[in-house]
């Protein structure tokens, strides 16, 4: 239901002329429900219709997915002839308020401001050294802990399950999303799609998962993990060790889903590094590499992730070898990852161990 009260005042701060207000229900369908809306004002009767969506379903299941349906709806029913205009995208407050939010002709984000240095920096320093040092070790080893203690947090929903699943292959920002920025000819448009199909196949076998569905961050790569000293107070950022204190950024796509998106968004990088510097994985990527998915199901005690990373992997792989992304990957290292992603979709099961035979 929609918050009448809140939204007649609304109607009343937007509509000096409004005298008196009265909403009723319209009826239901599948995605949502609709309201009118009489106001009696002193040029005579108006009447409007509010609509709102359901929670779950059809990728409404977030706020923001509403949101950016009533926004899109809001530019592009008046571009359309005969088409029913909109008037504006109310927003309903956490006190209970009801306030606009259309109009806008761009939006932004404002966070705060953290300091420190992100896990990049460490990665490249990796191809200088011959073993991992402790304090690598213990990045590595909060890493997974930190993820392991937010995969701890579980919900029940098969639709947000699918809808993880789904969006990794389909999402804009995901498998096809990426393959599409793609500059033409960096890969043959058969192998895109032998690696679109193969996701498919794999986001199908995964969805009797669904139990298996999460807390996450969604976009856990080294760019989003700022590693930092212990503040004047002393304290550290949650998920931090006595040896390392990290933040995070930019938690993408929703909260919910499965944890190999978390797992696979940072090992695809001790892969993609080692190749660069290496053209195989080795020394401290291989080292971290298998100490990162060690410490992980260790902590987690998730001893079936190794079986359900590969769709993940495959997404995290078309993003590093994308030239549009990391124009200092040479063809011959791009070739080896997209080989990394076509042999980890034709497995069942991702060998830690046996990593750089997915690259021939």
């Amino acid at each position: 239901m929609i918050n009448e009260e809140a939204i007649k005042s609304y109607i009343l701060r937007e509509y000096p002329s409004a005298r008196h207000v009265d909403i009723r229900k319209l009826g239901s369908g599948v995605q949502g429900s609709g309201f009118l809306v009489e106001m009696q004002t002193v040029e005579g009767l108006q009447t409007y219709v509010i609509k709102s969506l359901l929670p779950e379903g059809f990728g409404h299941d977030y706020p923001a997915d509403r949101a950016a349906v009533f926004l899109l709806d809001l530019d592009e029913y008046a571009k359309l002839p005969n088409h029913v205009r909109a008037v504006d995208v109310l927003a309903e407050m956490v006190d209970g308020t009801v306030k606009s939010i259309g109009g806008g002709k761009e939006y932004y984000l404002m966070m705060e401001k953290v300091d420190g240095r992100d896990y990049f920096h460490d990665l490249k320093g990796f191809a200088a050294k011959k073993v991992l040092e402790e304090g690598d070790k213990a990045k590595i080893g909060a890493l997974a802990a930190y993820l392991a203690q937010i995969h701890a947090v579980k919900k029940s929903s098969k639709t947000l399950y699918w809808r993880k699943l789904r969006d990794t292959v389909g999402h804009g920002e995901c498998l096809m999303g990426v393959l599409d920025m793609y500059p033409e000819g960096t890969l043959p448009y058969e192998e895109m799609a032998g690696i679109v199909k193969d996701a498919v196949d794999w986001i199908y076998r995964l969805k009797p998962k669904f139990e298996r569905l999460s807390q996450i961050h969604g976009d856990f790569h080294p760019g989003n993990i700022w590693f930092k000293e212990v503040n004047g107070s002393g304290q550290k950022a949650k998920g931090a060790t006595d040896a390392v204190d990290f933040v995070l950024l930019d938690r993408s796509r929703g909260p919910w889903g499965e944890p190999a998106d978390d797992i696979t968004a940072l090992a695809i990088n001790y892969i993609f590094f080692s190749i660069m510097n290496h053209g195989e994985v080795r020394g401290p990527y291989l080292e971290g590499l298998k100490r990162f998915f060690n410490d992980y199901i260790i902590a987690a005690g998730d001893n079936e992730i190794t079986r359900v990373v590969a769709p993940f992997f495959a997404f995290r792989a078309v993003v590093v070898a994308n030239p549009v992304f990391y124009p200092e990957l040479g063809d011959d290292g791009r070739r080896r990852i997209f080989r990394f992603a076509e042999n980890v979709l034709s497995s069942d099961r991702f060998e830690v161990d046996g990593v750089n035979a997915y690259l021939s």
